[in-house]
């Protein structure tokens, strides 16, 4: 990889409540005000930007993207667009509010997909159909980039495809960053990392080890030489990667803090949420249920100062990186150097972890990476 790569470090907001514990009710339920006081902390830790997450039990993002933005002064804003649930000309009008109402700080999320009780809850009509969903979502981002850079003078931005037909599309106001903000693009089968190598800036994996990770990256550029291949288009990919952290002075008080998230959690639940991760179209979240499985013999460790012990518990990005400030930030070094740049971070409970990982971990890890000839901020 070539030196003076950017790379950077996200946090998370907790919009569906937070707590110190997996599998029981929240305890800090959802609130404006404990958003911006996660924010501010992150914002104060170091990170420089925050997912907000998408799914049926979570707040709007849009709205908490710009309660957000409207308590910082640099933190960005990761926010969803989850196409079939919004037309995409809408999407672009409310993304670029947000980029301007931050000064240019808004980031693009672009979601397919997610339990299919949870699309048919929200209407989207291809709930059982995982390839039409992206290829839907193809056409989402063409229509989406398309009109972000047209403008009125030329007539606007006409599209017809088979899911979306679009004359004079124009999105005022217009975005701030050009030729419009980053969008971040998780999927992991065949349909998925097609219209990442041909739409995504960032393209989003759940956190697997290293090797995995180096070999998802290897076929993510076969798809971008398809790409040129067919289209004579050349496109870069940044690549990142979305995880918990628990890090602690000494090893084993992380390790005692990992699992006292799941200490509340009882079997029964472990084995229902487990039974419905599996049970999903999603390539990714199969990935982490098979991580998840062969780990149990071995406490769940799937790598050094790796753990996927909270995967089946909550799903998604679970695996976690454990261990003293050294130790993590070693591992972090290592899948940079496997071509990693974006990581998106997040602990329980947020607010508290955000504080702790700043003060240990962020300051170690950006020296480490600075001193190999990387660009931190």
């Amino acid at each position: 990889m070539a030196k003076q790569t950017k790379v950077e470090f996200g946090w998370f907001i907790p919009t569906n409540g937070d707590g110190r514990y997996l599998g029981v009710k929240p305890e800090r339920e959802p609130s404006p005000q404990y958003f911006v006081q996660v924010a501010q902390a992150a914002e104060r830790a170091g990170y420089e930007f925050a997912l907000i997450p998408a799914g049926g039990d979570c707040w709007d993002g849009w709205i908490v993207g710009s309660w957000v933005a409207a308590s910082t002064t640099r933190l960005k804003p990761l926010v969803a667009v989850r196409p079939g649930l919004l037309t995409p000309g809408l999407a672009a009008r409310i993304a670029a509010t947000l980029d301007q109402m931050s000064g240019g700080r808004a980031l693009i999320n672009v979601v397919t997909g997610h339990y299919p009780e949870d699309l048919k809850a929200t209407g989207d009509p291809l709930y059982g159909d995982h390839d039409e969903r992206y290829a839907r979502t193809k056409e989402f981002l063409d229509v989406l980039t398309g009109v972000w850079q047209t403008s009125a003078e030329s007539g606007g931005f006409h599209y017809e495809g088979r899911h979306y037909r679009i004359e004079g599309g124009v999105c005022k106001p217009s975005v701030v960053q050009r030729p419009y903000p980053p969008l971040y693009f998780g999927g992991s089968s065949p349909a998925g990392k097609r219209v990442a190598a041909e739409m995504a800036d960032v393209y989003l994996m759940w956190t697997e080890p290293v090797d995995w990770i180096r070999e998802q990256i290897a076929e993510m550029r076969r798809y971008l030489d398809e790409v040129e291949a067919e289209k004579g288009v050349k496109r870069e990919l940044r690549y990142g990667i979305r995880a918990q952290i628990v890090v602690r002075e000494s090893e084993d008080e992380a390790w005692e803090a990992a699992w006292n998230i799941l200490s509340k959690a009882d079997r029964k639940l472990i084995d229902e949420r487990e039974k419905r991760h599996a049970n999903t179209d999603a390539v990714g979240q199969k990935r982490q249920m098979e991580l998840f499985a062969g780990a149990k013999n071995k406490d769940y460790l799937i790598g050094p100062n790796l753990w996927s012990g909270l995967s089946a518990v909550r799903g998604g990005g679970g695996v976690t990186f454990v261990g003293t400030p050294e130790q993590v930030s070693d591992r972090i070094v290592e899948f940079v150097e496997a071509g990693i740049t974006s990581f998106i971070l997040s602990g329980y409970p947020h607010l508290e972890e955000a504080e702790i990982s700043g003060k240990l971990f962020l300051p170690l890890v950006k020296r480490k990476l600075a001193d190999k000839g990387y660009s931190v901020t």
